[in-house]
């Protein structure tokens, strides 16, 4: 689609270019572009000895339920997980690539990742996009300071808690941890197992209550040991028929259209195979 008001934009002030955009879109097809709308739930939770990250695992493709099995749960440091919402490619790049930097300094240190060190790359990053970079990042994990948890929205904005919940079903998954999170003067008092039920819980308010979310509850757990990862740890989209038997279709039910062989020359001293 040629736009060719573009070459003839002033320099400098403010940028209305997508205003512009819209409405050679909108002449053109008749109605004005739309955001996509993405659906996930995530939740981070820190309890007394560590942090407990979950995720629901349905994908969607518009209105059409795309996987019912992807992994949101993202590695970034042995002592560093993060969950991510938003636009699944976005999230999984720019993990990766929070990934490798936090690898580079550990060796450039000798040292354990800080907490602070990666929400700062993340943050960064995104910020310099302004919120093009569709990746909601609830980031958790342990170092000198503790148990931390941090949300990290797509345009950059990051806050520390004791817990979050990011993605379309975030609020019913808020509205459980709300009501049953536990402190003591502001001490974390949680049990990993206390932790792991209510994170467990409110991923299914999202996965029943938003149409977004769906399928299974993974969850990672990191301490100080280390990190545990339970995928399918509740499975709410189970296939309730199976074939008995399995499936055995007769020969010929596909027609062979065309066949070639191929005759291999295997080395070390084995006679020639053919395919």
């Amino acid at each position: 689609m040629e736009l060719p008001y573009i070459d003839n934009l002033e320099l400098g002030g403010f940028n209305f270019d997508n205003t512009l955009r819209n409405e050679a879109i909108k002449k053109q097809t008749g109605k004005e572009p739309i955001a996509t709308s993405t659906g996930t739930t995530i939740v981070g939770i820190a309890y007394k000895d560590g942090v407990v990250m979950a995720a629901d695992t349905r994908a969607t493709a518009g209105p059409t339920v795309g996987d019912k099995n992807c992994f949101k749960l993202h590695y970034l440091a042995p002592n560093i997980w993060c969950a991510g919402c938003g636009t699944a490619a976005d999230c999984d790049h720019v993990t990766e690539m929070i990934k490798r930097d936090l690898e580079l300094h550990r060796l450039n240190t000798g040292s354990q990742n800080r907490i602070a060190t990666a929400v700062t790359k993340f943050s960064s990053h995104l910020f310099n996009y302004m919120g093009h970079i569709g990746a909601g990042i609830i980031l958790g994990g342990i170092d000198v300071k503790g148990p931390q948890v941090w949300s990290i929205d797509p345009h950059g904005h990051t806050i520390a808690m004791p817990y979050h919940t990011q993605g379309s079903g975030s609020l019913a998954a808020m509205g459980i941890i709300e009501n049953e999170y536990r402190e003591e003067d502001g001490e974390l008092v949680m049990t990993e197992e206390e932790a792991i039920d209510l994170a467990t819980r409110a991923i299914e308010a999202g996965i029943y209550n938003d149409l977004g979310s769906g399928s299974n509850v993974d969850y990672v757990v990191i301490n100080k040991e280390g990190h545990k990862i339970k995928r399918s740890h509740k499975s709410d989209n189970k296939k309730l028929f199976e074939h008995p038997v399995g499936y055995n279709f007769p020969k010929g039910t596909t027609e062979v259209l065309e066949s070639s062989v191929i005759s291999l020359d295997i080395q070390d001293g084995q006679a020639p195979m053919e395919l």
